[in-house]
């Protein structure tokens, strides 16, 4: 038997997995215990194991591995060297490659991209356009959503919000209950933490730092040593 997965190498000899009918590829390895959806398809060498699910348009191809109890559903596509494992839910039309990892109670959704090698875990949510990429870590409680842009070895953690338009990278961090929305950059070794703001076009870089209630918004630009 034989199916297309329409990855350009034309029909590969497949089957449909057990539970739940989805095909999967003979060169993938599909747990019996985990579940492919009638829709969804597994294929190339990837890894689907333990209670995972795959399910409703997903995809999983290449060297990439669901694991544990995650999920990976409607039209999201985990490929590559990607891991999705633990609890971890990936949905809407996200797309998770590279060596990317996302783990623990992490949710990815909607027209997200995470690629390179960044990870998302505890109970982070990381949604609507949003791109992680790089090295970046985000966890504890974080969110980053709209059209943010986290790269580098940036590391987002704790109640932190990165949304809008905001743009955070190099060595940056943004904690506790900090905000970085609108159009503002955070980058270089900056920090962000406490319940700080910084929104608008504003700058935070070098080795500043931002913290308790401060608020950094309009075209403000702050750098240097002694923060504020």
């Amino acid at each position: 038997m034989k199916f297309n997965f329409n990855d350009g190498k034309g029909p590969v000899p497949a089957h449909k997995h057990a539970n739940g009918g989805g095909w999967v590829s003979n060169t993938a390895s599909v747990a019996d215990s985990a579940y492919v959806g009638s829709n969804a398809s597994v294929f190339g060498d990837a890894t689907v194991s333990e209670n995972a699910k795959v399910f409703e348009d997903a995809k999983v191809y290449g060297e990439a591995t669901v694991c544990g109890n995650a999920q990976i559903s409607e039209n999201a596509i985990v490929f590559s060297k990607a891991v999705v494992e633990g609890k971890a839910r990936v949905f809407g039309s996200s797309l998770i490659f590279g060596d990317a990892k996302v783990y623990g109670n992490a949710t990815v959704s909607g027209l997200v991209l995470v690629f390179g090698s960044p990870q998302i875990f505890e109970n982070a949510v990381v949604s609507e356009h949003a791109e992680v990429y790089g090295y970046a870590k985000i966890y504890g409680e974080a969110l980053v959503s709209g059209d943010a842009r986290v790269s580098g070895n940036v590391k987002v953690f704790a109640n932190a919000n990165v949304s809008e338009n905001a743009t955070v990278f190099g060595n940056a961090t943004v904690s506790e209950n900090a905000a970085v929305y609108g159009y503002a950059w955070v980058y270089g070794y900056a920090k962000v933490f406490g319940d700080a703001a910084v929104y608008g076009n504003a700058r935070v870089f070098g080795d500043a730092t931002v913290s308790e209630n401060t608020t950094v918004y309009g075209n403000a630009k702050i750098s240097g040593e002694n923060g504020c």
